[in-house]
């Protein structure tokens, strides 16, 4: 039996045994890595958002086949096929669907009734409770340390931040990769941890060895926040492809913005009107330029050129800075036993301090009363 302290609100809010959640990574969290995720304890969400409906479901009935335990899906709300896949994961009885732009209540409203648990991830205060407003049942907040696109907070600042904001559990994103960073996670009020790049390096991953080798030899300093992307904040490794697109001109990114657009829109069965819907409708609930919700289509066409087509110079390596202090390559298993392990070590390591102090001064973290609403 792990220690209680780990048995937190997030674990009996998915059915999961540790709070710990594998990310839902394009291209990367795939139904094996689901699956083995699940199998370990923890909670993995599929990377639905570059799939088409008809993919989404061929990975819920694979993810079923190798394990009992429950998951969940990721998509975009504001993609051309969202009524779809939520209707799959409620037929399907698909325990949790996360998201992050561009929500819909109305989705968000239809996934509750079913009893879908919805658990967006954020990286701003505002957005976190705007989330809750809207239905969110818990909330990933992602510092900047994270992986792909990733807010100016780091997670220390504003992890208690929201933490104090919300009465909803919060899990912890951006920066964690073992049980010493699920234990200053709960230290801080949140409930649980959410890895990305840890869970990418495993065994399971179906990335391809030479791009998994590149995040291996990564340095945590050329891991990099840029906008040249799509026009907002992602933090990648610096490579070959990332310093060519630096030096491109506004107008070439434009131009290959619509070719990746029109690429992915292929990819994940949509249509060029569909495309240019879906970017005004981005554009009107986040304040972004059209160019900028037109080039939202580069990150995950380039990123697939590494993580699929197996040539990391050639695609874009979205990462954690925390990629840079990563060295091998475990099972999830293997991975999942050593956060347990650690966390319940720094719980042996305190215990006798706490059978010490007085109990009139012995400090238990309380939930604030009132939730916060405004800004």
């Amino acid at each position: 039996m792990t220690h209680p302290a780990l048995n937190t609100r997030l674990c009996q809010l998915l059915g999961c045994d540790y709070p710990v959640i594998q990310t839902a990574m394009g291209w990367v969290a795939d139904p094996t890595l689901v699956a083995a995720t699940c199998n370990a304890g923890g909670f993995g969400f599929l990377a639905g958002a570059v799939m088409t409906p008809a993919e989404v479901e061929q990975g819920i009935l694979a993810i079923k086949q190798k394990t009992q335990r429950p998951f969940g899906v990721n998509f975009h709300m504001y993609a051309p096929g969202a009524a779809d896949i939520i209707k799959l994961c409620i037929d399907h009885g698909v325990k949790a669907v996360s998201y992050s732009r561009s929500p819909a209540k109305a989705m968000v409203e239809k996934l509750k009734a079913a009893g879908v648990v919805c658990i967006p991830t954020v990286g701003a205060l505002k957005h976190a409770v705007k989330a809750v407003e809207m239905g969110a049942d818990a909330v990933v907040v992602q510092g900047g340390e994270g992986g792909g696109h990733t807010g100016s907070v780091s997670s220390n600042i504003l992890l208690p931040q929201v933490v104090d904001a919300l009465a909803v559990p919060v899990v912890a994103a951006g920066g964690f990769k073992d049980g010493r960073g699920l234990m200053a996670a709960l230290s801080y009020g949140a409930e649980g941890i959410a890895m990305g790049t840890r869970f990418l390096l495993t065994r399971e991953c179906p990335v391809p060895e030479n791009t998994k080798q590149e995040y291996l030899k990564s340095v945590t300093e050329r891991i990099i926040v840029s906008k040249k992307l799509d026009g907002m904040p992602q933090r990648m490794i610096m490579n070959q492809c990332l310093q060519q697109l630096e030096s491109k001109t506004p107008m070439g990114m434009l131009w290959l913005a619509v070719m990746n657009g029109l690429a992915f829109t292929k990819l994940t069965g949509g249509s060029l009107l569909g495309m240019l819907g879906s970017a005004w409708k981005m554009k009107q609930s986040n304040g972004m330029t059209l160019g900028q919700t037109l080039m939202a289509a580069n990150a995950p066409m380039m990123i697939q050129e590494a993580m699929v087509k197996g040539h990391p110079q050639q695609g874009i390596l979205p990462s954690g800075q925390i990629a840079g202090t990563i060295d091998d390559l475990p099972s999830v298993a293997e991975l999942m036993q050593r956060i347990v392990t650690q966390a319940e070590q720094v719980l042996e390591r305190f215990a006798p301090l706490d059978a010490v102090r007085p109990a009139a001064v012995k400090f238990e973290y309380q939930k604030p009363k009132e939730t916060f609403h405004g800004l």
